[in-house]
């Protein structure tokens, strides 16, 4: 993340506003609001500030990922558009579902949740999406798994103590 915060610093800094492009960093599959707080905590944005833009990032691509993913995916199979990657993200979702159909409430808050490789609202929205979780309950456990990544991004990069003072 660093090494983001540095292009952005050398790049970007004098035409794009540091709290944009963490909120476009929070929007990015696999980096999502994870790699948004750390990036803000380099770029010095305030605690406070960085969660609502980073939140607001990550969650504002879930609906269309639970609308859309499986009719986009059809299509793309259907017309040979990178099939073979939507396949692998088929086939990823599948290994990363295992034992979601019982607790799927707490299967996709813990997923979203716990932030480690390869979790996080993109994937989870896409197990959800895929496996057919009851949307109203999904969207909950996704909007409650990206508060608690929230959470334990800032004391990983913010620390306790950053918390309770800012």
């Amino acid at each position: 993340m660093e090494s983001v915060a540095n292009w952005y610093s050398t790049t970007l800094s004098g035409w794009l506003p540091k709290e944009v492009f963490i909120f476009l960093v929070s929007m990015v599959p696999l980096i999502e609001l994870r790699g948004g707080i750390a990036i803000a905590k380099l770029l010095q944005i305030p605690l406070l500030k960085a969660n609502i833009i980073c939140i607001i990032g990550n969650i504002i691509p879930i609906p269309f990922i639970l609308l859309f993913i499986r009719r986009i995916f059809i299509f793309m199979k259907d017309h040979n558009i990178l099939k073979g990657l939507v396949e692998k993200l088929e086939a990823r979702a599948a290994k990363k579902s295992t034992g979601a159909e019982k607790g799927q409430f707490i299967f996709l808050l813990l997923f979203v949740g716990i932030p480690l490789p390869g979790t996080g609202a993109w994937t989870g929205s896409l197990i959800a999406a895929l496996f057919e979780f009851e949307r109203k309950r999904t969207y909950l456990a996704i909007f409650l798994g990206i508060l608690m990544a929230a959470l334990l991004i800032d004391i990983i990069f913010y620390g306790v103590l950053g918390i309770f003072l800012h």
